[in-house]
Protein backbone atom coordinates (compact mmCIF):
# COMPACT_ATOMS: atom_id res chain seq x y z
CA UNK A 1 0.00 0.00 0.00
CA UNK A 2 1.22 3.49 -0.87
CA UNK A 3 -0.24 6.62 0.73
CA UNK A 4 -0.12 9.76 -1.39
CA UNK A 5 -0.85 13.46 -0.96
CA UNK A 6 -2.98 15.48 -3.35
CA UNK A 7 -2.08 18.85 -1.82
CA UNK A 8 0.82 20.52 -0.09
CA UNK A 9 -0.87 21.56 3.13
CA UNK A 10 -4.65 21.45 3.55
CA UNK A 11 -7.46 23.99 4.11
CA UNK A 12 -9.73 21.53 5.98
CA UNK A 13 -7.78 21.71 9.27
CA UNK A 14 -9.07 18.62 11.07
CA UNK A 15 -8.48 18.87 14.80
CA UNK A 16 -6.21 15.80 14.92
CA UNK A 17 -4.18 16.44 11.75
CA UNK A 18 -0.83 18.25 11.76
CA UNK A 19 -1.12 19.18 8.07
CA UNK A 20 -3.47 22.05 8.82
CA UNK A 21 -0.82 23.96 10.78
CA UNK A 22 0.97 24.82 7.54
CA UNK A 23 0.24 28.48 6.80
CA UNK A 24 -0.08 27.98 3.04
CA UNK A 25 -1.42 25.22 0.84
CA UNK A 26 -1.62 24.44 -2.87
CA UNK A 27 -2.97 21.72 -5.12
CA UNK A 28 -0.47 19.22 -6.48
CA UNK A 29 -0.43 18.43 -10.19
CA UNK A 30 -1.40 15.02 -11.51
CA UNK A 31 2.26 14.24 -12.17
CA UNK A 32 3.27 15.31 -8.66
CA UNK A 33 0.66 12.90 -7.29
CA UNK A 34 1.56 9.95 -9.54
CA UNK A 35 5.29 10.57 -9.03
CA UNK A 36 4.88 9.72 -5.34
CA UNK A 37 3.97 6.18 -6.34
CA UNK A 38 6.85 6.02 -8.82
CA UNK A 39 9.24 7.26 -6.13
CA UNK A 40 8.25 4.49 -3.71
CA UNK A 41 8.61 1.85 -6.42
CA UNK A 42 12.05 3.15 -7.42
CA UNK A 43 13.17 3.03 -3.79
CA UNK A 44 11.92 -0.56 -3.49
CA UNK A 45 13.08 -2.31 -6.70
CA UNK A 46 12.31 -5.76 -5.27
CA UNK A 47 8.60 -4.87 -5.17
CA UNK A 48 6.71 -5.64 -8.37
CA UNK A 49 3.13 -4.32 -7.99
CA UNK A 50 2.04 -6.32 -11.03
CA UNK A 51 2.60 -9.53 -9.03
CA UNK A 52 0.37 -8.46 -6.16
CA UNK A 53 -3.30 -9.40 -6.04
CA UNK A 54 -4.14 -5.74 -5.43
CA UNK A 55 -1.77 -2.79 -5.30
CA UNK A 56 -3.44 -0.33 -2.93
CA UNK A 57 -3.00 3.41 -3.32
CA UNK A 58 -4.54 5.50 -0.54
CA UNK A 59 -5.19 9.18 -1.18
CA UNK A 60 -5.02 9.82 2.55
CA UNK A 61 -1.95 11.92 3.22
CA UNK A 62 -2.00 15.71 2.82
CA UNK A 63 -5.05 17.34 1.28
CA UNK A 64 -8.71 16.75 0.45
CA UNK A 65 -8.89 14.95 -2.93
CA UNK A 66 -12.23 16.48 -3.93
CA UNK A 67 -10.72 19.98 -3.67
CA UNK A 68 -8.24 18.94 -6.37
CA UNK A 69 -10.35 16.40 -8.18
CA UNK A 70 -9.25 16.96 -11.79
CA UNK A 71 -5.62 16.34 -10.90
CA UNK A 72 -6.56 13.28 -8.82
CA UNK A 73 -8.52 11.78 -11.71
CA UNK A 74 -5.64 12.39 -14.11
CA UNK A 75 -3.17 10.87 -11.64
CA UNK A 76 -5.33 7.75 -11.44
CA UNK A 77 -5.21 7.46 -15.23
CA UNK A 78 -1.41 7.78 -15.21
CA UNK A 79 -1.00 5.20 -12.46
CA UNK A 80 -3.45 2.76 -14.06
CA UNK A 81 -1.48 2.92 -17.31
CA UNK A 82 1.63 1.78 -15.45
CA UNK A 83 0.12 -0.46 -12.74
CA UNK A 84 -2.93 -2.22 -14.21
CA UNK A 85 -3.93 -3.92 -10.92
CA UNK A 86 -3.88 -0.75 -8.82
CA UNK A 87 -6.86 -0.08 -6.55
CA UNK A 88 -7.40 3.54 -5.58
CA UNK A 89 -8.92 4.51 -2.20
CA UNK A 90 -10.10 8.13 -2.29
CA UNK A 91 -10.50 9.63 1.18
CA UNK A 92 -12.88 12.56 1.63
CA UNK A 93 -14.71 14.54 4.27
CA UNK A 94 -17.64 14.65 1.83
CA UNK A 95 -17.25 18.03 0.14
CA UNK A 96 -20.64 19.56 -0.66
CA UNK A 97 -21.35 19.51 -4.41
CA UNK A 98 -18.83 16.74 -5.11
CA UNK A 99 -19.57 14.29 -7.92
CA UNK A 100 -19.21 10.66 -6.80
CA UNK A 101 -20.51 9.10 -10.02
CA UNK A 102 -16.98 8.33 -11.26
CA UNK A 103 -16.20 6.18 -8.22
CA UNK A 104 -16.44 2.74 -9.81
CA UNK A 105 -14.53 -0.47 -10.47
CA UNK A 106 -11.02 -0.23 -9.03
CA UNK A 107 -11.75 3.09 -7.27
CA UNK A 108 -13.25 3.05 -3.78
CA UNK A 109 -14.47 5.90 -1.60
CA UNK A 110 -13.40 6.38 2.02
CA UNK A 111 -15.49 8.85 4.01
CA UNK A 112 -13.98 10.62 7.02
CA UNK A 113 -16.81 10.31 9.54
CA UNK A 114 -15.01 10.31 12.92
CA UNK A 115 -18.16 10.97 14.98
CA UNK A 116 -21.87 10.19 14.69
CA UNK A 117 -22.68 13.36 16.62
CA UNK A 118 -23.13 16.17 14.09
CA UNK A 119 -21.83 18.93 16.37
CA UNK A 120 -18.79 16.90 17.39
CA UNK A 121 -18.04 16.08 13.75
CA UNK A 122 -18.31 19.78 12.86
CA UNK A 123 -15.77 20.55 15.58
CA UNK A 124 -13.39 17.79 14.50
CA UNK A 125 -13.71 18.78 10.82
CA UNK A 126 -14.23 22.57 10.81
CA UNK A 127 -14.68 22.84 7.05
CA UNK A 128 -18.08 24.40 6.36
CA UNK A 129 -18.80 23.09 2.86
CA UNK A 130 -19.22 19.44 3.79
CA UNK A 131 -22.13 17.02 3.72
CA UNK A 132 -24.12 16.21 6.85
CA UNK A 133 -24.03 12.72 8.32
CA UNK A 134 -27.38 11.83 6.76
CA UNK A 135 -26.22 13.16 3.38
CA UNK A 136 -23.09 11.03 3.60
CA UNK A 137 -25.35 8.01 4.09
CA UNK A 138 -27.02 8.73 0.75
CA UNK A 139 -23.76 8.32 -1.22
CA UNK A 140 -23.79 5.40 -3.65
CA UNK A 141 -20.96 4.25 -5.90
CA UNK A 142 -20.27 1.51 -8.42
CA UNK A 143 -16.97 0.50 -6.86
CA UNK A 144 -15.97 -3.15 -6.57
CA UNK A 145 -15.94 -2.56 -2.79
CA UNK A 146 -18.23 -0.95 -0.25
CA UNK A 147 -17.62 2.64 0.78
CA UNK A 148 -15.46 2.83 3.91
CA UNK A 149 -16.57 4.89 6.90
CA UNK A 150 -13.33 5.89 8.59
CA UNK A 151 -13.68 6.75 12.26
CA UNK A 152 -10.71 8.09 14.18
CA UNK A 153 -12.42 7.81 17.55
CA UNK A 154 -11.60 10.47 20.11
CA UNK A 155 -13.93 8.95 22.70
CA UNK A 156 -16.51 6.18 22.88
CA UNK A 157 -19.44 8.62 22.76
CA UNK A 158 -18.55 9.37 19.12
CA UNK A 159 -19.65 5.86 18.14
CA UNK A 160 -23.45 5.48 18.20
CA UNK A 161 -24.54 2.15 16.73
CA UNK A 162 -28.20 3.22 16.48
CA UNK A 163 -27.33 6.37 14.54
CA UNK A 164 -24.94 4.36 12.39
CA UNK A 165 -27.69 1.92 11.40
CA UNK A 166 -30.16 4.75 10.77
CA UNK A 167 -27.85 6.68 8.45
CA UNK A 168 -25.79 4.02 6.68
CA UNK A 169 -26.91 0.91 4.78
CA UNK A 170 -24.72 -2.05 5.76
CA UNK A 171 -24.89 -3.30 2.17
CA UNK A 172 -23.19 -0.12 0.94
CA UNK A 173 -20.83 0.82 3.79
CA UNK A 174 -18.45 -0.76 6.24
CA UNK A 175 -16.67 0.81 9.22
CA UNK A 176 -12.96 1.14 9.92
CA UNK A 177 -11.98 2.31 13.41
CA UNK A 178 -8.60 4.03 13.38
CA UNK A 179 -6.22 5.26 16.10
CA UNK A 180 -5.18 8.87 16.51
CA UNK A 181 -1.64 9.42 15.28
CA UNK A 182 -0.75 11.82 18.06
CA UNK A 183 0.97 15.06 17.03
CA UNK A 184 1.32 18.66 18.15
CA UNK A 185 -2.10 19.62 16.75
CA UNK A 186 -4.04 16.73 18.29
CA UNK A 187 -2.27 17.35 21.60
CA UNK A 188 -3.03 21.09 21.48
CA UNK A 189 -6.71 20.24 20.98
CA UNK A 190 -6.70 17.88 23.95
CA UNK A 191 -7.58 14.76 21.98
CA UNK A 192 -5.22 12.42 23.80
CA UNK A 193 -4.59 9.01 22.24
CA UNK A 194 -8.23 8.25 21.39
CA UNK A 195 -10.11 5.00 21.89
CA UNK A 196 -8.37 2.66 19.42
CA UNK A 197 -5.03 1.23 20.49
CA UNK A 198 -2.74 1.89 17.51
CA UNK A 199 -4.35 -0.50 15.07
CA UNK A 200 -7.10 -0.31 12.49
CA UNK A 201 -10.22 -2.35 13.25
CA UNK A 202 -12.45 -3.25 10.29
Amino acid sequence: MVGVSCMSGCPVRCKFCATGQLKKWRNLTAHEISEQVEFILRKNPSVDPRKSKEFKINYTRMGEPFLNIDAVKHAIEIIDSRVPNAHHYISTIGVRGADFSWIKGNITLQVSLHSLDEQKRDWLIPYRRKLSINELGEIRTDSNLKTTLNMTLVDEADFDIKRLKQSFDKDCFFVKLSPINTNCVSNANGLGEGVIDQQNLV
